[in-house]
């Protein structure tokens, strides 16, 4: 778990907060059982396109600093983690042939549903970051940190092609210098002013551009 000093000071208003892990748990929940064919057969097809398991945990940072491992379909090779740079550049070696056409249609996200009933993230939010970025956090920044982390973000769509811009040697100093802040900017602003609406909104979104 990371200090105390690294979360956010303040946290969302108690009953919106209730209203929205119920919606949540409903639809993550409905999702699941739905799902569970396709996620049985992405299981298969990874499997099958490469040696290794079918799913990837990944640690991440959720609400008030707190460690997590976050779910995805393995999208690339096993062992990718330790043989190249902790997010994805454009043209990755490290990505599968499922794993380029899960990334492009987001679907490699899906399993995250499972994060989201286990009150680890919620269907809206922003998107849970890497502890070695979160360190570099500003103190305005931190605030992000009062929020349960997401599947999808007004973030994650205006960045929906994030790995194209991360092309060249100076890859990691392009994110934490140019997209990172930029993310970050853009949640905290929705973040303030969401409401049920607004997310059943984004959700749409999200649904409507994958694949695009």
């Amino acid at each position: 778990m990371m200090s105390s000093r690294q979360s956010a000071p303040s946290s969302p208003n108690i009953v919106d907060d209730r209203l929205q892990r119920l919606f949540d748990l409903l639809v993550a929940g409905i999702g699941l059982v739905a799902l569970s064919p396709l996620f049985l057969l992405i299981s298969i097809c990874v499997k099958l396109d490469s040696p290794g398991p079918a799913f990837y945990r990944a640690t991440r940072v959720g609400r008030s600093g707190k460690l997590f491992r976050l779910f995805k379909f393995r999208t690339m090779v096993v062992n990718a983690d330790r043989s190249g740079p902790g997010i994805t550049v454009a043209g990755d070696a490290r990505v599968t042939r499922v794993g380029r056409w899960l990334r492009r249609t987001k679907i490699d996200e899906l399993p995250q549903l499972i994060n989201v009933l286990r009150g680890e993230m919620s269907l809206v939010g922003p998107r849970p970051e890497d502890p070695r970025y979160v360190a570099l956090y500003t103190t305005e920044q931190r605030q992000i940190l009062a929020y349960r982390p997401g599947i999808t973000s007004a973030a994650s769509l205006a960045f929906r092609h994030e790995e194209t811009l991360l092309n060249g040697p100076d890859w990691d100093v392009i994110y934490r210098e140019k997209i990172m802040p930029t993310k970050l900017a853009i949640d905290l602003a929705y973040m303030a002013q969401r409401s049920l609406y607004t997310d059943l909104q984004l959700i749409l979104r999200t649904i409507v551009s994958m694949g695009k």
